[in-house]
């Protein structure tokens, strides 16, 4: 289960469209995300790394896109539970020694 996050989406939604109108101006482009992220009590490099993941997601920077990140996560989750089911068949009877089979004589 993820943890609860602090900030709301409106919040974040609202905060990404400030910051990015702020840095089209290029009077207001250094300082947007510490001034913006004071005037909405959000810490400036949560506002950054908000911002740069915005950019990912609507192509204008390189990077893994969140629906990407989200496919890939699912994957290795799935490539996991896989080989673990792979190797508990494998190690089964590993400490128990050879199987115990009755004597001829019995």
């Amino acid at each position: 289960m993820p943890a609860p996050r602090k900030y709301p989406e409106e919040l974040r939604e609202r905060a990404i469209r400030m910051t990015l109108d702020a840095r089209k101006d290029p009077v207001s482009r250094p300082g947007a995300c510490a001034r913006i992220g004071a005037q909405l009590g959000i810490n400036p490099e949560t506002l950054r790394g908000w911002v740069t993941q915005a950019e990912v997601d609507a192509g204008g920077r390189p990077g893994t896109t969140t629906t990407d990140a989200a496919k890939l996560a699912d994957l290795v989750r799935e490539n996991r539970v896989a080989s673990s089911e792979r190797d508990l068949g494998f190690g089964f009877g590993f400490l128990r020694g050879p199987q115990w089979r009755p004597c001829d004589r019995c």
